[in-house]
Parts: C-alpha cells; structure tokens; sequence
C-alpha cells in the first residue's frame, strides 16, 4: 500500500523513464500530489512544469508540446469538470495521432457516487477517443499502468494517440515530514514496436502496376511529410500539397492548384495520396470520382479514418506505390507547371490591384517571411495559405490543428510549438479563432514565455461563411439577416486592449508594406499584429480570383 504522494511520485517516474520532459499542470487541491512530485522533478532539472489556470488552455499547450517535440506531453487536472475541459483538445489528439497523456487526479472510490464535492464518473469520460483509459485505485502503486498507457499514446496498439490515467488519491494530499523524496529504482518501460502484434492483418490491397507514361498525380495532404514531395519529383508526377502537408516544395509542387485542378480533370488518370486531404472541395471531388484510380499510401495504422471506411486502395509499401503510380506521360508534369505559373502570376496581379488587403495578401506575406514555425489556423486562414504559398519557399516546419480542423485552442497549441523545442514561431489566425482561446494569452508570473507572434486577420466575424452556400445571392436575398446574425456572427471587440490586457504588445497593420516589414523582425517574445480587413466583397473578390486565373490557365 503507497500512499498519494508516492503514489504521485512514482507517477513522475514512470513518465522520466518515457522521456517525457513537459507537462502542463492546471491548479487543484485533488491533484496536490502530483503537483509536489512535479515540483520535485522540476527542481531536480528533469522535467519542466507549465502552469495554466484553464484546463482547456492546458490541454491544447500540451497538445502543442507533444507536436513541436515529437514525443509524448502530459497534462495535469484535479477532478470534476476539469477533465471534461480536456475534450477538446483529446479529440484533436485522436484524430491527428498525438501522444497526449491525461493524467486526472480523483476522489478514491469510498466517495464516489456519495455526493461529494467535486467527484463524478471520470474514468473512461473521453470513450473511443482514446487509445487506452485506466483507473488507478488509492493506495496503488501505479508505475505499471503508467507504462502500458504510455506504450499505448505511443502506438503499442495502433496509431499513436491520446491516453487517460486517473488517479485516486486519499488525504492527506502534501507531503508529510516522514515522507521520502526518494525515487524509485525501476521502472518498466515498454516500447510500441515490441507490444504491436506483427501477426495482426495489414488492410492493403494489391495494386495494378501502371506502365510509364501515365497520367498521374500525387496529393498530399495534412501530415503528408517530406516523402510526398520526393515521390512526386522522383516519378515526374505533379504534386498537389496543403499546406501543413510539409511538402509543399520541389520541382513537381504546383501553386495555387485547387483553381487548375478544373482544367486537367478530364485527363487525370491515377491518384497516389499521401497524409490526409481536406481543404479543397475540388479536392474532394476529385477522390469521389469512381472513373479515376486512387491509391492511399498507409505505411503504418493510421488515426483520422476506420478500417473499411475509404475507397481508395490501401498500399502500405513505397514499392507497391511506385508500381501503382508510375512515371509520368512525356509533358504531364510541365503541363502543370505551366498551368500553376499562370495562376500564380494571374493571382498576384490581381492582388497587386485590390486597393485593400484581403486574406491572400496576408496569407502570401506571412509564407514568404516566416523562416521559423507557422502554425495555420483553420477556417480561411489555411485556405488562404493554401492559394497563395509558393512552392520555391518553406517555413521551417507548419502546423495546424486539422484532425478535427476546429477553431478551439489554437493560440494555446501555438503556444505549446513554440515552447517545446525553443524555436521562434509565427501563428495565422482570423479573428473568431483568436477571440476563441484568447485565454491562451494569459501565462502566469514567472511562466516561460514563447517566442511566438500571432497575426490576426480581422474581418469582425465568420468570414468563411460567406465564400460556402450561405453567401449565395439567393441564401442571401431570403435570410440575410439571419446568415449575418447566426453564421456571421459580428463582433467590436478591441483585439488591441485584449492584448494589453494579457501584457501581450499589439500592433495595427495597415498596408501590404507595413505588413512586410513588420514580419521581417525577429520573433522575440510575444507579440499581436492585428490586420483588419472588410469580408462583405469576399465572395465577389473570391470570385475575380478565379476568374483571373481561369482566363490565364486556359489562353
């Protein structure tokens, strides 16, 4: 029999013995434990503590930790509805395969379902959404279900992903004068390549070789990684890549593709598919098409889709992809470099002649200026990117939230990037996403502060809404009141006192030039650059857009 505090202690053990260096630990008494052997670990210079006073704050750093390091984050909550506050982010983290470990503090089980302060069922509260959940009993030595669900966030038993230990802790809940601060010797450390089953039945079908000269084109979407690019460059195939793909560079990455991807659909023949899609309806329109042969490249198990669930035929080795793919059809690849250098020059002739600044203007400065980590927001901003970024320049590395592509936590997942591995990084937001977790400005006294810079593009509500059916003319003719009121959703918030607020410096941009200067800075600490913009004419300035680049992609 342990009592909390070794308990607790031998909790931070077991996470030292994963190399798990960050956790983010929200404030409660039922927690108390945890926190005391944090702090110990802390002191010791063995991991670091990141204190938020918002458990949905926390749950979104430690996503971002997990992202911006590579390996597992922790996140601390004492009991009650804090754990439900975690939701969000540990369904991001399900989708996007991230290895975020809850660790919930609760009542031991004498004073469950007695009505007492602060006590509920929160074992198992997330469901399917996680990879393993297990309750600790008061007065267990935890070590060893710490190390299963730490195997299991890490892909013991499938994708990597979230996982909840919760923890049962009894008074007294601080160390007492006769407690050791000893830790203890050993520790089991189990690896997710020696627990997966390798008898376990991979879901590949066989491909169809293609003979040379087809008519192929590689998508890579959210998480796609360098190996899209150098397929694609190696076969002669045109590549097609989002922006969080990281793969959006090389001799084969066509700009601005969703609004050329009209002109070659009666030619295409075969798709190769790299991470996962999910920005552009003409996108999804094309992987809808039966007449067309897909191929969804799955080298391991993957977290966003269910076994059964896609069309495309599953291929799990590079050599069953080439043979599927083959090379390119003499002038297949320059086709569609031509047709991209044509929209992109169209598009950025019709930017140089818009009198304001839009959300493509934005999109293209932040690109081609950040030489840290970019971190996209959802809604325009990464579709924004998705239009303007080139393919003859790369950040760093480019994040965005798009397993569940919600527009929660976001300041705060930035915030997690940036401090994992001390790399300055620059976030992409619109305005309703930054109001969202604005509480992911606040960092208490004494609290490492990131280098991250969030630009905010403010259009003073829902933009997005207006380029999607409810925009339409005739949506608009019968409820544009409504679509205003409930999609649209205006606000006067004064982003520049929010920000003074949280002691956050703000800065109002005004102009493409002042823009450009302002991202040429250094990143050194935090900082708000506020570009407002008007969203009435999007659709119609939307709309010119495509016009322009359908007039030059088609000459």
């Amino acid at each position: 029999m342990v009592n909390s505090i070794e308990s607790a202690r031998a909790v931070v053990h077991a996470l030292r013995a994963h190399s798990i260096t960050d956790v983010v630990l929200a404030p409660g008494s039922r927690s108390a434990p945890l926190a005391y052997a944090l702090a110990e670990a802390n002191d010791r210079g063995e991991l670091r503590i990141h204190v938020r006073v918002d458990e949905r704050v926390g749950g979104f750093t430690a996503l971002g930790l997990a992202l911006g390091s590579q390996r597992p984050a922790a996140i601390v909550t004492t009991s009650g509805t804090a754990v439900g506050e975690l939701l969000p982010a540990v369904m991001e983290a399900n989708h996007a395969a991230v290895p975020l470990v809850i660790l919930s503090a609760d009542r031991p089980d004498e004073l469950r379902g007695t009505g007492a302060n602060q006590t509920t069922r929160q074992a198992g509260l997330f469901g399917h959404h996680v990879r393993s959940a297990v309750d600790v009993p008061a007065g267990t030595d935890p070590t060893s279900f710490v190390a299963q669900a730490l195997a299991d966030a890490q892909g013991a038993k499938g994708p990597a992903g979230p996982v909840q230990v919760n923890l049962a802790f009894r008074d007294p809940l601080v160390p007492g004068t006769a407690d050791s601060s000893e830790r203890p010797t050993t520790v089991p450390v189990l690896k997710a390549s020696s627990l997966r089953d390798p008898s376990e039945p991979t879901t590949t079908t066989p491909p169809t070789a293609a003979s040379d000269g087809t008519r192929t084109i590689v998508l890579a979407g959210h998480g796609a990684g360098e190996l899209a690019a150098v397929f694609a460059q190696h076969l002669r195939l045109p590549l097609l890549a989002e922006p969080s793909s990281n793969a959006r560079f090389g001799s084969s990455a066509i700009g601005a593709y969703r609004l050329v991807i009209e002109h070659f659909a009666d030619r295409i023949e075969r798709v190769v598919v790299f991470g996962r899609p999910t920005l552009s309806r003409p996108v999804a329109a094309l992987m809808a098409r039966t007449d067309i042969e897909r191929a969804l490249y799955v080298p391991e198990p993957q977290a966003w889709f269910e076994e059964g669930r896609r069309s495309e035929r599953l291929i799990d080795s590079l050599e069953g992809l080439l043979a599927f793919a083959g090379k390119g059809s003499e002038g297949w690849l320059e086709q569609w470099r031509e047709a991209g250098a044509r929209a992109e020059a169209a598009l950025q002739l019709r930017l140089d002649g818009e009198p304001a600044l839009t959300g493509l203007h934005v999109a293209d400065a932040v690109w081609e200026n950040t030489t840290g980590n970019l971190v996209i927001g959802s809604s325009n901003p990464i579709r924004d990117v998705d239009l303007a970024a080139t393919g003859d320049w790369h950040p760093l590395e480019v994040y965005a939230n798009r397993g569940l592509a919600g527009i929660d936590g976001t300041v705060s997942t930035a915030t997690g990037i940036a401090l994992a591995a001390g790399i300055p990084t620059r976030l992409l937001v619109g305005d309703l996403t930054f109001l969202h977790d604005a509480g992911g400005l606040l960092l208490g006294t004494g609290e490492e502060e990131p280098d991250l810079q969030v630009v905010v593009l403010n259009d003073f509500g829902g933009g997005i809404f207006g380029l999607l059916e409810h925009g339409e003319p005739a949506t608009l003719e019968r409820y544009g009141s409504a679509v205003e009121r409930l999609f649209g959703t205006p606000h006067t918030a004064d982003l520049a006192a929010l920000a003074a607020g949280y002691g956050v410096s703000h800065r109002l941009i005004g102009t493409v030039d002042e823009l450009d200067a302002a991202l040429e800075v250094p990143i050194r600490g935090r900082s708000v650059l506020e570009v407002r913009t008007d969203r009435t004419g999007l659709r119609s300035f939307h709309a010119r857009v495509k016009q322009a680049v359908a007039a030059a992609v088609g000459r």
